[in-house]
């Protein structure tokens, strides 16, 4: 019998980025269950396909990775949530762990490293910044 695959969901405002993740994950044991835009959608996305995973981009409009963060892990504080950024400054790394973010994966994107980080986090370590 084999286990069951952990589920994510994507969020980035840009297509490129999503593309790019889906293209990572697409041969390794995950199941993307949807893609958001912003933080607004993955909220609505988040309670309707409770995803074992979100993996979302700090800065969005509408809704940013930090705020839609904070509501994720009120609601369910078990789904594990990777940001996403091309800028990892201090204030947003310390934010995003302080409101229950398990890493933070920095764009240009390594495949191996994304991978790996979101091993860890469904495994419910926390990965270092990668």
């Amino acid at each position: 019998m084999s286990k069951p695959r952990p589920k994510i969901l994507i969020v980035d405002d840009n297509e490129v980025m999503r593309a790019l993740l889906r293209g990572i994950l697409r041969n390794e044991e995950y199941e993307i269950v949807g893609e958001a835009r912003n933080g607004a959608v993955a909220l609505e996305m988040t309670d309707l396909l409770r995803p074992d995973i979100v993996c979302m981009d700090v800065e969005m409009p509408e809704m940013g990775g930090l705020e839609a963060l904070q509501h994720i892990k009120s609601t369910r504080p078990e789904t594990a949530v990777v940001m996403v950024t091309g800028n990892a400054s201090i204030d947003n790394v310390k934010v995003a762990i302080q409101n229950g973010a398990c890493a933070f994966i920095v764009k240009p994107f390594n495949a191996a490293k994304v991978v790996d980080t979101l091993q860890r986090a469904y495994a419910g370590r926390r990965p270092l910044t990668v």
